[in-house]
C-alpha cells in the first residue's frame, strides 16, 4: 500500500526562486502513485513569495495545494510546524524552498516510514556532499559541521 504524501515548503523572501522549485515539486507529486499535497508556508515575507506560490500552485493538477501566509516573520521552525499541522496525508515532510536536497531523494525518506521501519526519518546533506546542488557559504557550512559535532 502506498501512503499519501504531504510536502511542506517553509519560505521567507523566496519570491525570486520559488516558482521553479514549486514546479519541480508539483511535477514530482503528479507522478506520485497516491494522493498528495503541497503546502507553502509564507513566513511573513516582504517580497512576492505568497503571490508567486499562489500563482504557481493554481496550475497544479491532481495535487492538493495550499498557501499559508501570515504577516510577521516567526521563524522557520514555526513555519514548518504550521505546515505539518495543516497536512492531511499519511506521511509529511518538509524541504527548503531552494530544493538544496533534490526532490528526487524523497523516497529515501518516505520508504522506510511506509515499510514501518521507523516513524521518523531525517535527511542530511552531510552524508554525501556530492548530492548538494547549491552549497552554502564556506563559513556557514563549517558552522553547521561544528554544531553537529557539539550535538553528537
Amino acid at each position: 500500500m502506498i501512503l499519501s504524501l504531504s510536502i511542506v515548503v517553509p519560505a521567507y523572501n523566496e519570491g525570486a526562486r520559488l516558482a521553479k522549485s514549486l514546479r519541480d515539486i508539483t511535477s514530482y507529486l503528479q507522478n506520485y502513485p497516491a494522493d498528495s499535497e503541497l503546502i507553502v508556508v509564507d513566513d511573513g515575507s516582504t517580497d512576492s513569495t505568497a503571490n508567486t506560490a499562489r500563482e504557481e500552485l493554481a496550475a497544479s493538477k491532481n495535487v492538493r495545494t495550499s498557501v499559508i501566509s501570515y504577516k510577521s516573520n516567526l521563524g522557520k521552525g514555526r513555519a514548518v510546524r504550521l505546515g505539518l499541522l495543516a497536512s492531511r496525508s499519511d506521511i509529511a515532510l518538509f524541504t527548503d524552498a531552494d530544493l538544496s536536497t533534490p526532490i528526487a531523494e524523497t523516497p529515501k525518506l518516505i520508504d522506510p516510514i511506509a515499510r514501518n521501519e521507523c516513524d521518523l526519518a531525517f535527511g542530511s546533506r552531510a552524508l554525501d556532499r556530492s548530492l548538494i546542488g547549491i552549497h552554502q557559504p564556506w563559513g556557514r557550512e563549517q558552522g553547521g559541521r561544528v554544531l553537529i559535532l557539539l550535538c553528537v
